[in-house]
């Protein structure tokens, strides 16, 4: 896992062709705003968060962002844990790239 602030999530999403967007937040904070193209994997619902991360592959690149960073740490974590290779939290959350 590595912890990027906001301007090199960015510079790191724009220069990478195949990047994987994950949005770990509640349906709810999805629903309400995302970043496009995110994919909703809720880290607080434990057994859809592993069933939905057991399916991706885990040699691609994942930006994981959540409101303020540390959902986001939990989830990369998680997912290194389980093998992934590249994770990537938005250390200031969601609410940076917004202000």
């Amino acid at each position: 896992m590595k912890n990027f602030t906001h301007q090199d999530w960015q510079k790191a999403i724009e220069q990478d062709k195949e990047a994987q967007i994950l949005d770990v937040r509640s349906a709810d904070e999805y629903e309400e705003n995302h970043l496009p193209g995110a994919i909703l994997v809720d880290v607080e619902n434990p057994h859809q968060f592993m069933e939905k991360i057991n399916q991706f592959d885990k040699n691609k690149n994942y930006y994981i962002y959540c409101n303020s960073g540390s959902r986001g740490e939990q989830a990369c974590m998680v997912m290194d844990f389980n093998g992934f290779k590249n994770t990537f939290n938005l250390k200031e959350g969601l609410e940076a790239l917004e202000a």
